[in-house]
């Protein structure tokens, strides 16, 4: 069996439960969110200390919670944590030859970057009313996935000029182009399924330029930390797929920058 066949034999189910628990939404989506959330902090913390970084996994964890739960904190709690860990942020950057420093710098960016990017791809699916939410995560799946398998399949037949050699050789300028297509593909399959999309196509499009930014230069941090520790995937968890970073890198970075264009017309 291929890798390829592996791939899409785990990749076609996951995908439908994903989308399956995308439409019920609420808790049980938010959860779902959370324990991707957790077990990427995981892999990322694994890598960091594949490199040679010090990192504090509890930490990360405990930080992850506040940024996950921030809405529901009293205000004196959330906003003197805030003051601490910009305080701290600001002290570290004075002092970057000492581990401390090193260590509460990759702590603060295992749980700040990774959580972010879940939390508001939780976030797009409860904007609007109704299930507006789902329509609009489901274009954001179809842009991100669009834009993965259109820059494989086209930059495996046309691609020449690589985009970021030292980095990830296989990638080139001729699948960054083809996944601008898929994305858009992905952006106008999601808007014609539905006759009440939320969002005009016009105002869908830009949404698709962003991810086919976002999404490779997401691919891209990852693959320069993998290369830093030495790792070909962030784990095993995944049949044919590496690891959750491996898969969510895309995600992670994309669904803040979708979130915040979104709620400019939602």
């Amino acid at each position: 069996m291929t890798e390829l066949t592996k791939r899409i034999l785990f990749a076609v189910p996951a995908a439908i439960l994903f989308i399956s628990l995308a439409w019920i939404g609420g808790i049980y989506f938010n959860a779902v969110m959370a324990l991707l959330a957790a077990g990427t902090i995981w892999e990322v913390v694994r890598l960091l200390k594949q490199s040679g970084r010090a990192v504090f996994l509890p930490g990360s964890y405990l930080l992850a919670g506040v940024v996950w739960f921030a809405a529901h904190l009293p205000d004196l709690v959330l906003f003197g944590g805030i003051a601490g860990v910009i305080l701290i942020t600001l002290v570290s950057f004075f002092t970057t030859e000492s581990n401390w420093s090193q260590a509460w710098l990759s702590t603060l960016f295992c749980a700040i970057y990774t959580t972010l990017g879940y939390y508001l791809a939780a976030g797009v699916r409860d904007l609007g009313t109704g299930q507006e939410g789902f329509w609009l995560i489901l274009a954001l799946f179809l842009m991100i996935w669009g834009n993965d398998v259109f820059a494989y399949f086209g930059g495996k037949t046309f691609g020449k000029r690589k985009l970021a050699p030292n980095i990830s050789p296989n990638k080139t300028w001729e699948g960054f182009w083809f996944g601008f297509l898929g994305a858009c593909t992905g952006a106008f399959i999601a808007w014609f399924a539905v006759k009440s999309f939320p969002l005009t196509f016009l105002q869908l499009m830009p949404a698709a330029i962003i991810t086919s930014i976002t999404g490779p230069v997401g691919d891209l941090l990852e693959s320069s930390m993998k290369r830093r520790a030495g790792m070909k995937d962030s784990s095993s968890l995944l049949p044919g797929h590496g690891g959750l970073f491996d898969r969510f890198d895309a995600l992670i970075l994309t669904a803040p920058f979708i979130y915040f264009y979104f709620t400019l017309f939602m």
